[in-house]
Parts: C-alpha cells; sequence; structure tokens
C-alpha cells in the first residue's frame, strides 16, 4: 500500500514556478510526494519540509538531496524554524492540508471510522490531548460547539447530549465504543457522511487546526520574497474559507484595511480567482480529491 497519494501534485508544482536555486518550504511533508519532487528540481536551492508526525520523520529518509531538511515541527512554528536555519526570506511555500492517507490506514492513529483503535487523532502522538479527552471531560457546551462549528453537524447539540449521558455510565476509550455510543443519532443510511463530519470536528479540535492554520499564513506572508507564491490546499470548507479570506483581504474575518489613499493593505494578491479542483482523471483514480480546493496567491 502506498503510503500517501499526492492530490493534484502537478497542478501544485506548476503553481510553485519553481527555481531551481530558489529556497522553498513544504509545510506539510506528509508522505514526501511533494516534497521528493520540489527537491528533485532543486539545483543550489533549498528546500525545508516541515511535519510533526514521526512516522512523516521516517519517510522523510528516503528523500536523498543535498537540498532537503526536515524539520520536525508544527507549521505554527514557520518562522521560528526558519530563523533557526537562518534563513530569512522563500521563494515558495506549499501547504497540503489533507490528513495523509497513512494516517487514516492505521488504526492505532484513531484517525479512520474504518478500524477500531483508539480514539486518539492526535498529528504528533506525543504530545496534546488525545479525542477521547475530549470526548470524556468537555462540557455538553463545549461538545456542541465544536460538532456544530467544526464538522458542521446537523444535530449538533443532540449528540453532545447522547455523548454526555453515555460517557457517564463508562469512559469512551476507542473508535467502536465512540461510534456505539453515538449510534442512535446517526442517520440511517448516511453512516459515513456523519461519522466523517464528527471526526473531522474532533481532529480539528484535538490539533487546533484552524488557530495553526491562521499562525502559519499570517508567518507564510511574511517570510516570502515579492513575487514568492504561496500554494494552499484544503479539503473542507472551513480551512478553505480562511485561505480565501487571508489572500483577499489579509485577513480572517471583516473587511479589507485601507490606506489614506484608498490602497488595500494586505500582503498577497490571489493568482487565481476560482480555486483549481482535480480533473475528472485524478478524481476517478483517487478519491480523496474530490473535496481538494487548491489556491495559489503571490507576494506583492
Amino acid at each position: 500500500m502506498e503510503y500517501h497519494r499526492p492530490v493534484m501534485l502537478q497542478e501544485c508544482i506548476d503553481a510553485l514556478e519553481i527555481k531551481p536555486d530558489g529556497v522553498y518550504v513544504d509545510v506539510t511533508f506528509g508522505g514526501g510526494g511533494h516534497s521528493k519532487v520540489i527537491a528533485s528540481k532543486l539545483t543550489t536551492g533549498q528546500l525545508y519540509s516541515f511535519d510533526q508526525d514521526r512516522d512523516a520523520e521516517e519517510q522523510s529518509k528516503k528523500i536523498d538531496s543535498p537540498a532537503f531538511t526536515f524539520v520536525r515541527a508544527n507549521f505554527r512554528d514557520l518562522k521560528k524554524y526558519l530563523r533557526l536555519y537562518r534563513v530569512k526570506e522563500v521563494d515558495g511555500i506549499l501547504a497540503d492540508l489533507g490528513v495523509s492517507s497513512h494516517q487514516f490506514d492505521e488504526a492505532e492513529r484513531g484517525f479512520s471510522t474504518r478500524f477500531d483503535g483508539p480514539l486518539d487523532m492526535r498529528m504528533d502522538p506525543e504530545s496534546g490531548i488525545p479525542a477521547s479527552e475530549v470526548v470524556n471531560t468537555y462540557s455538553q457546551e463545549q461538545l456542541h460547539k465544536i460538532f456544530g462549528i467544526y464538522g458542521e453537524v446537523k444535530n449538533a447539540k443532540t449528540l453532545a447530549g447522547v455523548i454526555v449521558s453515555q460517557r457517564a455510565r463508562k469512559p469512551i476509550e476507542t473508535i467502536g465504543e465512540f461510534k456505539q455510543a453515538i449510534s442512535s443519532c446517526t442517520p440511517r443510511g448516511k453512516e459515513n457522511k456523519y461519522l466523517a463530519q464528527v471526526f473531522q470536528a474532533l481532529r480539528i479540535e484535538v490539533n487546533d487546526e484552524l488557530k495553526a492554520l491562521e499562525e502559519m499564513l499570517e508567518q507564510a506572508a511574511e517570510v516570502l520574497k515579492p513575487g514568492g507564491r504561496l500554494v494552499v490546499m484544503s479539503y473542507h470548507s472551513l480551512e478553505d474559507r480562511l485561505v480565501k479570506n487571508f489572500i483577499a483581504k489579509g485577513k480572517f474575518f471583516g473587511e479589507v484595511e485601507k490606506d489614506l489613499f484608498g490602497n488595500e493593505k494586505k500582503p498577497l494578491d490571489a493568482v487565481n480567482r476560482k480555486p483549481i479542483t482535480a480533473s475528472e482523471q485524478e478524481l476517478l483514480e483517487n478519491s480523496r480529491s474530490r473535496s481538494a480546493k487548491l489556491r495559489i496567491a503571490e507576494k506583492r
């Protein structure tokens, strides 16, 4: 089984407009599909690839290139680690925000609804709290909010109530126990879609994904050289909205600010007005590409 098949690989590489002597950052190494291609196009350039996952670190050992450096860190610490490597400016930054196939395929990581295993979902299993702790300790109001906002779950309030009453009988530790506990509010015939939304909500909360994304985007705009490219692929509307707003307005909410002369104060310009989506061929070959949206921006 392949570790991870990158979505829209060619589109991402084209969007970066790679210069052989440029400095690039892949903030989501994953299985290394994108990094491998970027590194192969560099001569005197450098590629720094971030991932907080130890399995990704293992995968990184397969890239044998003097241009390549793996950084075991969360991309929200982008600037801090680039500073450690004495990098002030970069030519391009790539972010593929999907969970890698490998993480879904490993039962013990707890990302997938297909297997039984611990209810974990941490991108970095060595830090933070697992999903089981969220499910067993958060208040009913907190759970309602997480499932409603992060999962866009229709019956989020009912779901939160059911979890609280079920965990009072016995703690919910595994994926199997969790699915069983919420079976009464899982719509018949739509189980897969519903569970995917519920699991997405827990994963976002456990990994603080949206806040981390905001921090990374703000830092990316700072470290890009003028004319440098930011290439971001997202897989759900919450992420895509943050990326779209930041590119369009330089902030995540509200309207773009203007200076005294009416010029927009924002660091990036959109290269593509509409997000790029996967080709018909790729949709047939890789079901994970269905929800992917690719946005490209250039530093002003």
